[in-house]
């Protein structure tokens, strides 16, 4: 089942709130309650296990908040709450999201109704849920996929106490329009997912991005007013908001406050993932279209026999998926897998899922792809010849490799290795063409709890290395498309951009990349001699 999102508030033009670090804090406090909301049900260690009973609520109380605001204003026209009640429930469309709560006293919040329940209360803050599914048919699916009273095995996953002390938490802040920016409660909230995937071990990467990485995508994608930005499997759509909220960011210091927002599409697998994707377009104030499926074998954006066209394709599929077969790519009627790239292999998808990306762009368009580093460099320097390295030259050979960003290691949560950022372009022009910039940022982190993450100063140096397209000693290097060829087509940023320091600790996906490029270079250098002693004995 798929949906259209909608805001009714943004239409054009930057949120006022000010741009936030991709590390740092919009607002302290409000994050901080978030997150006693999540503990206050368990414990700091279990709360990423609840947040699909967390998220739904929070969600709630925006809701519940946005339409008391919409309340108050109807009833400065109308004379008192009571009418405005009776007008909004008449007409839904007075408002932004109609909810079907009233409180036995109308002048009391609307988010009273849910807090006043004392009994039974898993039972009843389901249907609470459902009844306000069932007034917006935008939210069908998104806020009532949670049954509040479940129970495993007997037990209930949630019991009331603990729902009853959730929502008292979630009760302390008022979330609504003259409170809190879109901007804001949406960063907020992005926050809270961050610190569930935090918390979630190996299925964090199934929804979350590292918020500095997807910053670092969004500022180099630079989509402009009305630009169609798709992820085919978006998570919970941080990256597709990322992007709009660049753009926000970009048009303010234009000193531009009107102009068209971003058309925004997206493809999820997972049906919570898929609700936590529309909540959190909506909970940002944004548009945009979020289907439910699987992109790969069943991709729901399409024009006629072919997938449809984007201007800009932002994504991190999960890494080395390898349950994929040769018939899967062969059963494809939409032309995304060509002849002379195709099938990669079973043991990984990613060049897979970087064809269905290509085959998703437009002749201008552009995308950002986030891949395991072995997808740089597998079957490169190998005697026996591997299907990924072909695919790799298809992209190569056609000047479809704009670049490639090496992350520094232990940024994501499902994996400590490094990754990197594969950046593509359909229309390379002027000084780009044949050209492929790659940068070595593996050591540009610094270091919170137990994790890495890539500070301001760190995004601005790869942001700006990248959109000035500049060489930067032990950073950053211009590379042709034949000095790639010639390391068989290994597109690895150690390769050929070397650290000055080589006594500081290198990852091992750093030093294995040196070594499949001298294996590389070895065997190209065999190659040739073996063709120039032919030559000679012809």
């Amino acid at each position: 089942m798929g949906g259209k999102v909608m805001s009714g508030k943004r239409t054009n033009g930057p949120a006022r709130a000010k741009p936030v670090p991709a590390n740092g804090r919009s607002d302290k406090s409000l994050e901080s309650w978030l997150w006693n909301a999540a503990c206050s049900i368990r414990g700091v260690q279990d709360a990423a296990k609840y947040k699909d009973f967390i998220l739904p609520l929070v969600f709630t109380k925006r809701l519940c908040d946005v339409f008391d605001d919409d309340l108050n204003r109807i009833a400065e026209k109308v004379g008192s709450r009571s009418k405005a009640f009776e007008l909004v429930a008449r007409d839904h469309s007075l408002v932004r999201f109609y909810l079907p709560l009233k409180p036995e006293v109308p002048s009391e919040p609307v988010w009273s109704v849910i807090r006043a329940t004392s009994s039974q209360v898993g039972e009843r803050i389901t249907a609470y849920l459902r009844d306000i599914a069932r007034a917006n048919p935008r939210l069908d699916g998104i806020i009532d996929r949670v049954d509040f009273s479940a129970t495993t095995h007997g037990q209930r996953d949630l019991d009331d106490d603990r729902l009853s002390d959730l929502i008292d938490t979630i009760s302390d802040k008022r979330l609504g329009l003259g409170d809190v920016e879109p901007d804001i409660i949406g960063r907020s909230y992005e926050y809270l997912i961050g610190k569930f995937a935090e918390g979630a071990g190996q299925s964090a990467g199934e929804f979350y991005t590292p918020r500095e990485v997807g910053v670092i995508m969004a500022r180099i994608m630079a989509a402009e007013p009305g630009m169609t930005v798709y992820d085919p499997c978006c998570g919970s759509a941080g990256l597709l908001i990322k992007c709009q909220l660049a753009l926000d960011e970009a048009m303010r210091e234009r000193g531009i406050t009107r102009f068209a927002p971003l058309q925004l599409y997206g493809q999820e697998y997972i049906g919570n993932t898929w609700a936590m994707a529309n909540m959190n377009m909506i909970i940002h104030g944004m548009a945009g279209q979020i289907e439910i499926g699987d992109t790969f074998r069943n991709p729901r954006f399409r024009t006629g026999n072919n997938v449809e066209k984007f201007d800009r394709v932002v994504a991190n599929p999960m890494w080395n998926q390898d349950w994929f077969e040769e018939r899967d790519y062969d059963a494809d009627q939409l032309g995304r897998f060509p002849r002379g790239a195709g099938f990669p292999g079973k043991q990984s998808a990613d060049w897979g899922w970087m064809q269905h990306i290509l085959a998703s762009l437009n002749d201008g368009g552009r995308a950002a792809v986030v891949l395991d580093t072995q997808a740089a460099s597998r079957g490169s320097g190998s005697a026996n010849r591997h299907k990924e390295r072909d695919v790799r030259a298809f992209f190569v050979d056609r000047d479809l490799v704009e670049g490639v960003v090496y992350l520094p290691e232990n940024l994501f949560y499902n994996t400590p290795a490094p990754g990197i950022l594969v950046l593509l372009n359909r229309q390379k022009s002027g000084e780009q063409n044949g050209q492929v910039l790659v940068v070595n940022a593996s050591q540009v982190f610094a270091r919170r709890g137990a994790k890495n993450y890539i500070p301001d100063e760190g995004i601005d140096r790869i942001v700006d290395v990248y959109r000035s397209w500049k060489q930067e000693e032990t950073f950053s290097r211009i590379v042709s498309v034949e000095q790639i060829a010639d390391s068989d087509y290994n597109i690895m940023p150690p390769r050929y951009v070397h650290r000055a320091d080589t006594r500081t600790h290198r990852p091992v996906a750093e030093i294995l990349a040196d070594m499949d490029a001298l294996e590389a270079q070895s065997l190209a250098t065999t190659r040739r001699l073996r063709a120039a002693l032919a030559e000679i004995l012809r």
